[in-house]
């Protein structure tokens, strides 16, 4: 990118027609790192025109989303709906100086105006047919019909910019038609809203998806008619899922909070989404405070990134590891009382630390400390395998031992080597037993470490279940 003046102010203007879904979190993540990289401003708007769906929830939803990443802004939410005299306002100068224009054509016409271009081979579009003209004579206008407001596109010329990520893009004037800017209800529609916001925001740098690319002659073309500074603009390439396939609203993508939801840490899904579409190098693990110093709008890839689900596990990983154990312990106490499970941070605390090596999320980490809390059913298999007739009067020596200890993994170790040699076994006889009996599953961290975060009396139980 060229050399960035300031003030820099970024956005993101997600619609409220469902939830903040995968693409539209990395484009707020990159608009959002690129403001903060350059002491600039980042404003959230949301793009609430699309009446019939626009929901208050999705609204609640994305604002939910942008806090659990991090991704804080200076301005917003603003809404577009709030904004309707303004929008007039525009329209109504836009009329005045012959850049806008009412169009009466009826659905029915248009879908005929359509039909006949593609019967004779054409590009389907708009004909212009009520754009006024020098010396050409309008249709009369009919009867109780209310209009449109069609932009007066150049008929003639290129639109060239330097998008950020892409390069030079140049589309001819030709390829597109005078868009409809406002409803015949009088709402105004997205290509001319998003560019009277942009202008009176003073946004100086617009990141979004490719899908938008062809929206941007348009845009641009409106900004130049209405004399207002172009920002500029980046447009990243889509994110594909694991079939290939684009991850939309509609077709595989699930929100930003359904990963809150499952125990990925906030952190993890900031370092992976950025590394979908850019890159630092080889780096793959970075802080938040490293992504803002290195995220300048270089290094952006210009192809498709692909959706790893498997890849984000290990992000995720490595992210529980390093997490605070208290912390954790909160956000597992979420998970099991989903599950219906009541439990204590404090007492979460230490299993937590025991067993977050073993787990990609913090779902996996309920998973784990459920046998903590609710009566566990070792497979038939483990039962078979493990706990057979020659070991069942080890386990009872073993129950005794450990009803008369004082509960710590010291003393709970010294009762399994007693047992041991006591019965003639050796460790993995006698300690995959317990935990299948215990634990529900026959792997487990060190079976004294184990045992000493269990009630005592449970031990005793379940041991004497065989």
């Amino acid at each position: 990118m060229s050399q960035t003046p300031h003030p820099i102010r970024t956005r993101i203007a997600p619609s409220p027609t469902g939830f903040l879904h995968l693409g539209t979190a990395r484009t707020a993540l990159f608009s959002w790192a690129y403001a903060r990289h350059y002491g600039g401003q980042f404003v959230l708007r949301i793009e609430d025109t699309d009446v019939a769906r626009s929901t208050q929830d999705s609204v609640d939803q994305i604002i939910a989303s942008m806090k659990w990443l991090g991704l804080d802004y200076d301005e917003g939410p603003i809404y577009q709906m709030q904004r309707l005299d303004r929008y007039k306002q525009v329209v109504d100068q836009m009329l005045a100086a012959g850049t806008a224009y009412r169009c009466y054509c009826s659905p029915e016409e248009l879908e005929a105006m359509r039909e006949g271009q593609r019967a004779r081979g054409e590009k389907t579009g708009y004909d212009g047919r009520w754009r006024p003209e020098s010396g050409k004579v309008l249709p009369p206008v009919p009867v109780g019909v209310d209009p449109v407001i069609r932009f007066k596109n150049p008929p003639e010329g290129d639109v060239t910019w330097n998008d950020l990520v892409k390069g030079p893009i140049t589309i001819n004037n030709r390829e597109i038609d005078d868009l409809i800017i406002v409803r015949p209800d009088g709402v105004p529609t997205y290509n001319f809203c998003v560019v009277v916001d942009d202008w009176d925001m003073k946004i100086s740098h617009v990141f979004r998806g490719d899908e938008h690319v062809n929206n941007t002659p348009w845009q641009i073309n409106i900004f130049n008619a209405l004399g207002a500074p172009l920002p500029q603009f980046g447009h990243f390439p889509v994110i594909l899922g694991d079939d290939g396939l684009k991850l939309s609203k509609r077709r595989g993508a699930v929100s930003v909070t359904n990963y809150e939801d499952k125990g990925y840490l906030p952190e993890a899904m900031l370092n992976y989404l950025s590394r979908l579409g850019w890159s630092h190098g080889d780096e793959e693990l970075y802080s938040r405070e490293q992504l803002i110093a290195w995220f300048d709008g270089t290094h952006c890839n210009k192809s498709p990134a692909q959706w790893d689900p498997a890849k984000l596990e290990w992000v995720n990983s490595h992210y529980i590891k390093q997490a605070d154990d208290a912390r954790l312990a909160e956000l597992v106490k979420v998970q099991l009382a989903k599950r219906g499970v009541q439990a204590d941070a404090a007492q979460l605390k230490p299993m937590v630390a025991l067993f977050k090596d073993r787990c990609s999320t913090t779902e996996a980490l309920a998973d784990w400390l459920t046998m903590y809390f609710v009566d566990v059913q070792p497979s038939a298999e483990d039962l078979a395998a493990h706990v057979t007739d020659s070991v069942k009067p080890a386990l009872a020596t073993l129950a005794d031992k450990l009803s008369a200890i004082e509960w710590n993994k010291a003393a709970i170790s010294a009762a399994i080597k007693e047992t041991i040699t006591a019965h003639g076994l050796k460790m993995p006889q006698l300690a995959m037993p317990v935990r299948a009996l215990v634990c529900g599953r026959v792997q487990t961290p060190s079976v004294d470490a184990v045992l000493e975060l269990f009630d005592k009396e449970i031990v005793i139980k379940r041991l004497r279940s065989s």
